[in-house]
C-alpha cells in the first residue's frame, strides 16, 4: 500500500487534497460575490444529488461455519459495483424492511460481487434469523453503497484480533497486509473451532502468522496476553464483542503495541449515563431510562417495531423526532441543522439527570 496516498473517503473514493479543496470552496463562495452580491454558489458546481441505493441479487449462499452463512451479492444486469476498501460495510435492507449493517469480507479487486457473512443470533433483533431463514439464491436486496469507518492504514507491523464473526472486516485487511509485505499476525478467538469462519483461508495465507484460540480448549483469552503477541510499536486492529474491545482498550498502554483501531458489532456499554425520562407523544406513556441502558432499548420495550441497525449512532435507521426536552446528542451522523429541527438518534443519545425528552414514535 502506498502510504503517501491519502486514505479514501467513506465511499472508497480517492480523498482530494484538502488545501486545494478549501481554496476552491473559498473561490466559489467569494469570487463571484465581488461582482454579484449575495451569490454563494458557483455555476460550475451543481447542487449535490442523493446517491441512489443498489438493488442486488444473491448469486450464491454457503455455510462457512456453525450458524454462519455467506452471501455473494451481484448486480442482476452483471454491471460492476462501486469500489470499496478493507474495513468497509454495507447497509442491507432485508425483505421484511429491517436494515442491518454487514462488513464486506470479499476481495476489493472483485468488482462483480460484494460478499458478506452473517451469524445467526438467537436472541437478537431478528435480522440475522431472517438472513438465515428467508434470504436465498435469487433474493433481491436493497443495499447502500459501501462506507468505511474502519479503514486499514497499512502500518509496517500489525496485530489483528478477531472475536468470532468479528473476522469479517479483518479478513480483507489480512489479505492486503499479506500482499503488501506487512509484518502481520492474527489471533482469532471463539467458542469452538467449528464456530470460526474462514479458518482454512487464513491459514493458507501463512499458517505461522495465524493463531486460533477457542474457549473449549484454552479458556477465555486474557487481553494482556493477546496484546503481548504484538510486535513492538505495532498497530492493533480488533473487532469483536463489546467486552473484548473494552478489555483490549484497558490493556493497551502496558502492551508493546502503539495504536488501536477497532470496530464493535453491537452497542457499546453505557458507562457515563445519567437516569432520565422519555415520554412517547404529548399524552403518551412516560418511561424511565436507567443510567446503564440506552434510550432505544427502553423505547423498544413498548414500541418493538421501532427500526434500528448499527446501535452506534452512525447509520440513522432509528431516527426519531424530538418535540420537547434538551438532549445530549452523541451520534456521528446528524448535522446541527437536523438536530435543531428535532432529529435524534436514540441508540446513543441521552439527556441530563432528571430531564424529560418527548418523542414522536
Amino acid at each position: 500500500m502506498d502510504l503517501t496516498t491519502p486514505p479514501p473517503d467513506l465511499y472508497g473514493r480517492p480523498r482530494p487534497d484538502r488545501f486545494f479543496q478549501r481554496l476552491t470552496a473559498f473561490g466559489d463562495r467569494y469570487s463571484p460575490a465581488l461582482g454579484r452580491p449575495g451569490l454563494r454558489r458557483s455555476p460550475r458546481r451543481p447542487q449535490a444529488r442523493p446517491i441512489p441505493p443498489l438493488v442486488l441479487a444473491v448469486a450464491s449462499r454457503r455455510t462457512v461455519a456453525e450458524d454462519v452463512v455467506e452471501l455473494r451479492l451481484v448486480d442482476p444486469a452483471g454491471d460492476v459495483l462501486p469500489p470499496w476498501q478493507p474495513g468497509a460495510r454495507l447497509r442491507v435492507t432485508l425483505p421484511s424492511g429491517r436494515a442491518r449493517h454487514y462488513s464486506l469480507c470479499g476481495d476489493p479487486a472483485d468488482r462483480r460481487a460484494y460478499t458478506v457473512a452473517v451469524r445467526r443470533i438467537a436472541d437478537g433483533g431478528g435480522g440475522s434469523a431472517e438472513v438465515h431463514d428467508a434470504v436465498h439464491e435469487g433474493t433481491r436486496l436493497t443495499v447502500r453503497r459501501p462506507r468505511n469507518g474502519f479503514a486499514f492504514c497499512g502500518e509496517p507491523a500489525v496485530l489483528f484480533l478477531a472475536g468470532g464473526i468479528g473476522i469479517t472486516p479483518l479478513l480483507p485487511m489480512v489479505r492486503e497486509a499479506h500482499r503488501s509485505g506487512v509484518d502481520w499476525r492474527l489471533v482469532h478467538t471463539g467458542r469452538t473451532a467449528g464456530s470460526l469462519p474462514y479458518g482454512d483461508e487464513l491459514r493458507a495465507l501463512d499458517p505461522d502468522r495465524v493463531e486460533v484460540l477457542t474457549d473449549d480448549r484454552t479458556g477465555t483469552p486474557d487481553a494482556a496476553d493477546l496484546l503481548a503477541r504484538a510486535p513492538r510499536g505495532a498497530a492493533v486492529y480488533v473487532c469483536g464483542p463489546a467486552s473484548m474491545l473494552a478489555a483490549v482498550q484497558r490493556a493497551l498502554d502496558a502492551s508493546p503495541a502503539r495504536s488501536l483501531h477497532f470496530e464493535r458489532f453491537g452497542a457499546a456499554p453505557v458507562t457515563d449515563g445519567e437516569p432520565f425520562t422519555v415520554r412517547l407523544g404529548t399524552g403518551g406513556p412516560e418511561l424511565a431510562v436507567p443510567a446503564d441502558r440506552s434510550l432505544l432499548d427502553v423505547v423498544r420495550e413498548v414500541r418493538p417495531d421501532l427500526p434500528y441497525s448499527c446501535h452506534q449512532g452512525f447509520c440513522g435507521t432509528c431516527e426519531v423526532r424530538l418535540t420537547a426536552g434538551t438532549p445530549d446528542h452523541r451520534d456521528r451522523r446528524l448535522t446541527d441543522a437536523q438536530r435543531a429541527a428535532g432529529a435524534l438518534l436514540p441508540c446513543v443519545s441521552r439527556a441530563a439527570a432528571g430531564e424529560t425528552l418527548v418523542l414522536e414514535v
